[in-house]
């Protein structure tokens, strides 16, 4: 299997927005992170429903992973990927990272 794309929030924000709804921004931080900062339009599993919920995750979309700072979005991506998702990326540095480059009025913790 190889490596997980480490994609930056500009790439990443492309990506979502050339594949339409083929693209799924999937935020794995915990509910009271989820609450308190998102992106407008990811899903939301916590790291540790993502075995679980497969199920409610199509194979054929294009997966960015998204944690706080990257750790998490990077296992859940790889967790992903040896499930036989094949198209899957980690948001590098995460919502922080997002909120730094693209989005300066989203919160920050």
């Amino acid at each position: 299997m190889a490596g997980i794309p480490q994609l930056s929030p500009g790439a990443a924000r492309n990506l979502l927005l050339e594949q339409g709804a083929k693209a799924v921004l999937l935020d794995v931080r915990e509910p009271w992170e989820y609450t308190q900062v998102h992106v407008e339009g990811s899903r939301h599993i916590p790291m540790g429903q993502v075995p679980d919920r497969l199920g409610e995750l199509d194979p054929a979309s294009n997966y960015v992973v998204i944690c706080h700072h990257g750790g998490r979005s990077q296992q859940v991506a790889t967790f992903l990927a040896s499930k036989g998702y094949p198209h899957v990326a980690n948001l590098a540095g995460g919502i922080d990272a997002w909120a730094e480059v693209l989005d300066p009025n989203l919160a920050r913790y």
